[in-house]
């Protein structure tokens, strides 16, 4: 068997490896433009109503139009905007798909680096395609969750510790801590731009401990790693926390505020906890409980037995690694597995106690399979019995692999299509929302001069008894000018009672219809105040 050296692993690509990562990206491009545009609860919730309100400075113009997701840090969101309002909608539907399909790249490098094989190129391959067709994986494809965009920032700093995990180990100081500062800045980034990516950051520092090398060595490059990851943390949420902490009192508005104490909030956390495990049996069942059944921890549907596989193969192996003498020529390089699998270990554990949302550990169901080689090719086991297991794990894995397809909207322009009635005076208008249902994406469509107020949702209610609600009644009871409703047809009577609350009722029979390409239709009706009503 051919044991490879630092050098080997290090080498270029060859023109085969590079047309190979091409096609995946080009055929995630073409994947993306054909199941057309995102139609989530979260895109039409926020992710194009936030880059509108950000760069439009509707912050206190509009009042909790996303519920929550009002004051979400905006960063990821503009790129996708901008694009999409610029150009076709294939385009930006291609590129995102490009990006998305981008995964591969980190994925095929950790591969390469960890497999021994003298076919090492076709088995990476095969590898990294198990990796990029899990179910989740699949489903998210096009869509605006931007975990699988995040996921690529977040493997391409693993990829960087396993591919330079030689210079970490054996090479100078300055050049561990340069290569332990750039895996960090990256992996950094993406906690910036979405905190839920935070697991990651502390499997990373998992990582490059684990990474050999003496502890001069180790201390350095963590410290490198650390330091780097916190400043890209501060360059991409920084800005928006300080905002946040100015308008609102909390720097991650509305989250912990029982700790921040804004008063336009509730004191209370405002977090999803409904997936989190509560118990120890829960906890250590939990990857195939959610197996079995994926509403156990998501609300995205999906099938997949990856993260399962890693799980249970990664815990038969220890007693393997404690007990079993080291097998010769082993299918994968176990100063390679070392990281992998402590990166994966301390990220998981860190999401089951903070999150236990699925969709946030998609990254893992990325390199489980890597994981799943790694385990097996770690087994005192000849490697062609290592193959033949790692064959029918692989064939499994596809069998069981269902990805829950969303609804998604004919490729057409503009890329959102908002159909609204005639309002005489916007200069002299107030629109209010009310009600759960994602409208956010409206409002970019409506006569800029508007101010869009959710007096009813997730975020607020009429009796909450928070500041935001208060402010929000004195500012409707002042206005002078047209008001209008819109919400869900199913959700008109819930408005009625909002409305009320504030001293308003919708005139129903003037009710006309908003129609737009992504859902619906919604009630459009005029308001009036209660004591305007006619006897």
């Amino acid at each position: 068997m051919i044991s490879l050296r630092p050098t080997d692993r290090a080498k270029w690509l060859a023109p085969q490896e590079v047309l190979f990562l091409a096609a995946v990206i080009l055929g995630w491009a073409v994947l993306v433009i054909s199941l057309g545009k995102d139609t989530s609860w979260d895109f039409r919730n926020y992710h194009w109503y936030i880059p509108y309100a950000y760069l439009h400075h509707r912050m206190g113009f509009d009042i909790a139009v996303a519920h929550q997701a009002t004051f979400y840090n905006p960063t990821l969101d503009i790129p996708f905007y901008l694009l999409a309002t610029h150009v076709p909608a294939w385009l930006a539907l291609g590129v995102m798909g490009a990006v998305q399909g981008s995964n591969v790249i980190p994925l095929y490098l950790i591969a390469r680096s960890t497999l021994r094989s003298e076919d090492k190129q076709t088995l990476c391959a095969i590898l990294t395609l198990l990796c990029m067709t899990g179910g989740l994986t699949l489903g998210l494809a096009g869509t605006t969750y931007y975990d699988n965009i995040l996921s690529v920032l977040t493997l391409s700093g693993l990829a960087i510790v396993i591919t330079q995990r030689e210079t970490l180990a054996n090479g100078t100081i300055v050049r561990g801590v340069i290569v332990a500062a750039i895996a960090g800045f990256i992996t950094g980034s993406a906690v910036g731009l979405k905190l839920p990516q935070a697991p990651f950051s502390l499997g990373f520092a998992a990582a490059l401990l684990v990474v050999r090398g003496d502890w001069k060595h180790r201390v350095t490059r963590l410290l490198a790693g650390g330091m780097a990851g916190v400043a890209a943390v501060a360059l991409m949420s920084g800005y928006w926390w300080l905002v946040m902490y100015h308008v609102t009192g909390n720097p991650l508005f509305p989250y912990f505020n029982q700790y921040f104490d804004s008063p336009l909030a509730l004191d209370a956390s405002y977090r999803d906890l409904r997936f989190i495990p509560t118990t120890w049996p829960h906890r250590l069942l939990y990857p195939l409980l959610f197996t079995l059944d994926w509403r156990v921890a998501d609300d995205l549907a999906y099938s997949d037995i990856r993260v399962m596989l890693a799980y249970v193969l990664g815990l038969a192996t220890i007693p393997v690694l404690i007990f079993s003498k080291r097998a010769r020529g082993q299918l994968v390089d176990s100063t390679a597995a070392a990281p992998l699998f402590a990166f994966a270990v301390v990220s998981y554990v860190f999401w089951i106690g903070i999150f236990a949302i699925y969709r946030y550990i998609l990254a893992l169901e990325m390199i489980a399979p890597i994981l799943i080689t790694c385990a097996v090719g770690l087994w005192p086991i000849s490697r062609r019995t290592q193959l033949t297991v790692l064959g029918v794990l692989g064939v499994l894995a596809m069998a069981f692999t269902r990805p829950g397809w969303l609804e998604r909207a004919p490729v057409d322009d503009p890329y959102v299509q908002v159909s609204v009635p005639p309002i005489p005076d916007p200069g002299h208008t107030l629109i209010l929302m009310a009600g759960e249902a994602p409208m956010g994406y409206l409002v970019p469509s409506l006569p800029h001069q508007i101010p869009v107020l959710r007096i009813d949702g997730w975020m607020i209610t009429p009796q909450d008894g928070s500041k935001l609600t208060a402010s929000t009644k004195k500012r409707v009871n002042a206005f002078k000018g047209e008001i209008y409703l819109i919400a869900e047809e199913y959700e008109i009577g819930r408005a009625a009672e909002a409305l009320e609350d504030y001293g308003l009722a919708m005139r129903y029979p003037e009710c006309q219809e908003i129609k737009a390409n992504l859902g619906g239709p919604y009630k459009f009706c005029p308001v009036e105040h209660l004591t305007d009503k006619k006897p």
